[in-house]
């Protein structure tokens, strides 16, 4: 259970967790000591599972961001494992959810144009035989995309 200093200590970490403890300490009236502590329970716990650096995909010419969704040939569990190993193994899928709906996944994938999208798609996605067909959208413009968790 945590409580609303570990909130807070979560909200400026997730803001940035490359301060100093001193400065969570001071933000939040506490000591060095005590912010450590907090920190390592955190870990401990699985709330903090890890420390990740948040990249500029313009920079990197990974700006192309596509979602597709897919629907399976069949919902057998073999089917459904086959496709989340295969799907885990594809570098440019970088959010892959199970969903409900007319769709059975989300995938939100990072490429550098359309004609890389259509490469990922012909040599690497359709070769996938638990895929039974895709819908593709892309992204035109990006007013919102966070990996923060409201607290």
């Amino acid at each position: 259970m945590i409580d609303s200093i570990d909130k807070s200590l979560l909200k400026l970490l997730q803001e940035d967790s490359k301060k100093p403890n001193k400065y969570y300490a001071n933000q939040l009236g506490l000591s060095n000591t005590a912010i450590y502590e907090r920190i390592k329970k955190l870990e401990r716990s699985g709330i903090i599972s890890s420390y990740v650096a948040v990249l500029d995909k313009s920079k990197l010419n990974k700006n192309f961001v596509a979602f597709c969704h897919v629907k399976l040939q069949q919902h057998s569990k073999d089917m459904v494992l086959q496709f989340e190993r295969e799907i885990a193994r594809l570098e440019a899928v970088v959010s892959c959810f199970h969903i409900a709906g007319e769709y059975d996944y989300l995938l939100k994938i990072h490429l550098e144009d359309m004609a890389a999208y259509r490469d990922f798609m012909v040599r690497k996605l359709t070769t996938i035989s638990a895929i039974g067909s895709t819908q593709s959208a892309f992204v035109i413009s990006e007013i919102k995309d966070t990996a923060h968790i409201p607290l």
